[in-house]
């Protein structure tokens, strides 16, 4: 199915301000800090993240505002103050809280991932999944061939909290808070260091930039690497796959705990 993305004025800022809110709760991301090379470090909390609470187009602009506010200004920063060129970032994908149930989200998630296949190639430097709970691999058995082989290949899934693994390229302060103790998890609470909170300096200054530039410049379209044009699996067939993935799965579970299990009460656990 072809899908056409008109102009996404990500520039305009998503309004009403409690409709941001709700993106922001659903949609768990923020920037957390820098490696020792100077790549910003942006978190994920993919687990927690439900992506119920707003429109597909507000989670779609939310995530090219995300992606322009980077490339705009998050890198020349870095770059201006590391004193050379930084033109890509680490992200650290938090699995706590998933569930199968997520890959109702799938066709949202493969737009997010194919706008950034296209529009925005080679500016992820490494993907450090954490948190993955033992249901993760279902998971990633559907999700992987909907990806790029370039994206593919930049995956890494650390054990654990991937704390001892993380320190060896960023200091303690720009660890995303999930990764900080074992079992941490992706935090609603307003910890000062919990980069998803809308409290954090960077959201603030993000949406700050896009209300600034909202009133001085006319809306572009996101920096265009591609094309908008999107070729996605037919619904039919991606959803047989899918269906028939889960059900390959579901039936090694029920052989290893010995009950039924299904996609609506299938619960994951942290251990």
């Amino acid at each position: 199915m072809l899908f056409l993305f008109a102009t996404l004025c990500q520039q305009k800022p998503i309004n009403p301000t409690e409709c941001y809110r709700a993106v922001r709760d659903s949609q768990l991301i923020g920037m957390s800090g820098y490696s020792r090379e100077g790549l910003p470090i942006f978190a994920l909390g993919v687990g927690h993240s439900t992506f119920d609470k707003a429109s597909v187009h507000c989670y779609v602009q939310s995530h090219i505002q995300i992606n322009e506010y980077r490339d705009q200004v998050v890198l020349p920063s870095a770059s201006k103050k590391y004193g050379r060129p930084i033109t890509t970032c680490i992200k650290v994908l938090d699995m706590t809280g998933l569930k199968l149930s997520a890959l109702s989200q799938i066709k949202l998630l493969t737009i997010i991932s194919t706008i950034d296949d296209l529009n925005y190639p080679e500016r992820t430097n490494t993907y450090y999944i954490v948190n993955a709970p033992y249901v993760f691999s279902a998971c990633w058995k559907v999700v992987k061939p909907l990806l790029q082989e370039r994206t593919r290949r930049k995956i890494q899934v650390l054990p654990g909290s991937g704390r001892d693994e993380l320190l060896k390229i960023m200091d303690l302060a720009s660890l995303p808070h999930f990764c900080k103790k074992e079992g941490s998890g992706s935090s609603h609470n307003s910890e000062i260091d919990n980069c998803f909170s809308l409290d954090h300096p960077f959201h603030q200054q993000l949406y700050n930039y896009i209300k600034q530039q909202s009133s001085i410049t006319k809306p572009v379209q996101p920096t265009k690497q591609g094309s908008f044009h999107v070729d996605l699996p037919e619904p039919a067939a991606e959803g047989t796959e899918i269906v028939k993935t889960l059900e390959s799965e579901f039936h090694k579970f029920e052989n290893r705990n010995g009950k039924s299990t299904s996609l609506e009460n299938l619960k994951i656990s942290d251990d």
